[in-house]
């Protein structure tokens, strides 16, 4: 039980702040609260083999990643992942063809949520285009045979039950 004299002081503060201008209130939220960075990614298969997954080589270099990138300001995550992808990979998607993976966010320990979808493009049909430099190579693996990942990549997609950090992360809700 709450002591009377906590309550009432709880009460008092609580009126105070609801006194406040939206604006204001809003700042304070904004100061109190944990600040996350939201990245959008997209888990892509080849339409025709659903066994295959896009992957990335990006700087340095030395391991893969998926099309993925940070929301700008205010950014619907879905046209943010489209975005992404475009930009990465060359593969262009309206965004109302990105669905949500489930789980769709997935919050990490080190300050960032991923909001996560999930495509399918033909890779027979698919031109991939890198820039060279934020991209280096954009290919095709499949998924009993991938190539070594960067350990964000690893453990978001063992959350999906793929690669090498299945049974590692919690697994992917079945409802």
């Amino acid at each position: 039980m709450i002591p009377r004299s906590r309550a009432t002081g709880r009460a008092f503060a609580y009126q105070a702040f609801y006194r406040l201008p939206v604006s204001m209130r809003r700042r304070l939220v904004r100061l109190a609260t944990p600040k996350y960075i939201v990245g959008a990614v997209t888990l892509v298969r080849d339409a025709d083999d659903p066994g295959r997954l896009l992957l990335l080589r990006q700087p340095p270099g030395h391991s893969w990643t998926l099309p993925a990138g940070l929301l700008k300001r205010g950014e619907d995550p879905r046209v943010g992942a489209a975005r992404e992808l475009f930009e990465e990979s060359g593969v262009r998607l309206p965004p109302d063809q990105l669905r949500p993976a489930t789980p769709n966010a997935v919050v990490h320990a080190k300050g960032w949520v991923d909001v996560v979808f999930e495509a399918e493009v033909p890779a027979s049909t698919t031109e991939l285009k890198v820039d060279g430099a934020e991209v280096f190579e954009a290919a095709w693996h499949p998924l009993d045979d991938l190539p070594r990942l960067s350990r964000a990549t690893a453990n978001l997609l063992g959350y999906y039950g793929i690669g090498p950090r299945v049974g590692e992360v919690p697994p992917r809700p079945t409802a």
